[in-house]
């Protein structure tokens, strides 16, 4: 076993720490396990707490342009309390859910370019210190699949996947960004819009489907965005004829036709389709004002559409290790402002 980090702000002969995550993907909402590895110093030192702490790369737009930059979306202490002895060896075990927005960074097992990680923090004696970054694998829920494998069927071409800072208006979200799936559209589409944006907004009760259409403008018309809002159950999934559903919601969003149903999140109901009001993307700050800019696809990834649904192909073979690098250098550099505001 490698000891990835030596405790900086304890010197050297401090503890180190090595987060080790269970094998495999985990869905949205489902449980994150594993165990944080460590080993004592050259003295004894108690432990206060073990916290981790889940980070995303994400996008954000503003009146200057674009920026990047990494997000902490959710912090869980896994143990604490204990003396580690000098040169101790001591492994604690943590298991707990991943929120239920947690957004997808694999299809079918091959990354989408979407950069999550899990930071450790490790608190001693008064002070702590930000360990390991350890890359986070997550696979769709099945009714996220579901809707993704429809859209391949009928011959939309998956573009790119992006995380962006904002709130979409009039949705349950919870986190402070969210995914967006960018699809080129089918050729029954495609003489009327750009590119349709895909974002799910899951929760324990079911699931918000919030699709966005950039349509092409005329000879003497500007295009424009369009937005629908559709929820769905969790429930039921292989019952639904899902390319018809999604057929019928990409017809109601390029001719403007509002969905139909209740405006609730999630709804109170186990119907497959049912609609509600549109919503509007808040880009941090931004209300109503559509996405602006997109550059293609992001960290190097692209979708195609397969003869049996969907096919993802990665540009090159390290995205999800390249996607966690660019994290760790954006943790780097916010550990390095905290210091400097620490000695100022």
């Amino acid at each position: 076993m490698v000891f990835k980090r030596l405790l900086g702000s304890l010197g050297v002969g401090g503890p180190s720490v090595d987060t080790v995550l269970d094998p495999g993907a985990v869905t949205p909402g489902g449980t994150l396990s594993g165990q944080v590895h460590l080993k004592g110093g050259n003295a004894d030192f108690t432990v206060e707490h073990i916290t981790l702490e889940l980070v995303a790369h994400v996008e954000a737009e503003h009146d200057g342009g674009e920026s990047e930059g990494a997000v902490v979306f959710d912090r869980q202490v896994v143990g604490g309390n204990f003396r580690l002895a000098e040169g101790e060896l001591r492994s604690v075990p943590f298991s707990f859910p991943l929120p239920w927005e947690t957004p997808m960074t694999e299809l079918y097992g091959r990354g989408l370019g979407i950069a999550l990680g899990v930071r450790t923090e490790l608190g001693i004696a008064g002070g702590k210190d930000k360990g390991d970054l350890d890359p986070l694998a997550v696979r769709p829920l099945p009714v996220q699949e579901a809707v993704l494998e429809a859209l391949g069927q009928l011959g939309f071409g998956f573009k790119s996947a992006d995380l962006e800072l904002g709130h979409i208006r009039g949705t349950g979200q919870q986190l402070p960004f969210y995914q967006e799936i960018e699809v080129a559209p089918s050729p029954r589409y495609a003489h009327q819009v750009n590119e349709i944006e895909v974002t799910f907004l899951a929760g324990p009760a079911g699931m918000e489907v919030v699709l966005e259409a950039d349509e092409r403008g005329g000879f003497l018309s500007e295009g424009h965005d369009t937005v629908n809002r559709y929820t769905v159950s969790h429930h039921g999934v292989d019952q639904v004829d899902w390319n018809a559903e999604v057929e019928s919601w990409m017809r109601q969003l390029v001719e403007h036709r509002a969905p139909h149903g209740s405006p609730s999140p999630y709804g109170s109901h186990d119907a497959y389709g049912h609609g509600a009001p549109h919503a509007d993307k808040d880009h941090h700050g931004h209300h109503g004002d559509g996405h602006g800019h997109h550059s293609g696809p992001g960290m190097g990834a692209a979708v195609a559409v397969g003869a049996a649904g969907l096919a993802v192909g990665v540009v090159g073979g390290m995205v999800a290790a390249e996607a966690v690098d660019e994290i760790g250098d954006f943790l780097e550099g916010d550990e390095e402002e905290e210091e400097e505001g620490d000695e100022g």
